[in-house]
This record gives C-alpha cells, sequence and structure tokens, in this order.
C-alpha cells in the first residue's frame, strides 16, 4: 500500500468516526461527556490532521488539531470527575 492510499485511508476511517460518534449522540447512545463519544472525536480528528496535511489542506489540519485538543480536556475532565468520586 503507498503512503497516498494509506493517508486517504486514515481520513476516510477519521471521518467514520467522527460522523458516527455525532450519530450515536444524535440517536442518544452515547452521552457527550461519555469517554467513548470523546475519544471517537479525537481519533477520528486525528485522521483528519493525518489527511488534512498530507494532502496540504492546512486551515482542515488546524481545526483538527484544535478538535483534539477539545477532546482530550475534555477526557481528561472525565479522568478527573471519574477518579474524585
Amino acid at each position: 500500500m503507498t503512503l497516498d492510499i494509506l493517508m486517504e485511508v486514515v481520513g476516510w476511517i477519521g471521518a467514520i468516526l467522527i460522523l458516527g460518534a455525532y450519530a450515536l449522540l444524535t440517536a442518544g447512545k452515547v452521552d457527550a461527556r461519555s469517554p467513548s463519544y470523546q475519544l471517537m472525536n479525537v481519533v477520528g480528528a486525528a485522521g483528519f490532521i493525518a489527511n488534512s496535511g498530507w494532502n496540504g489542506a492546512w486551515p482542515s489540519a488546524v481545526l483538527n488539531i484544535i478538535w483534539v485538543g477539545i477532546g482530550i480536556a475534555a477526557l481528561w475532565q472525565i479522568g478527573r470527575r471519574r477518579s474524585s468520586t
């Protein structure tokens, strides 16, 4: 598999994860504060970062870097909340 194809696959997996997370949230299957929802967003956005950076789509890459940061902050808060209870 060439690196170009790998980056496309990574981008599509990222898209599937983010869309899947949103669909599960909308359907009421997960909560926005659930680790699974946040993790799907973090991993999906990481896939978009790789794909966007590879293709030179810098606005998308920066947006997804921020998206990952928000998700990591949410996961950190969730972990802190769980450890304090």
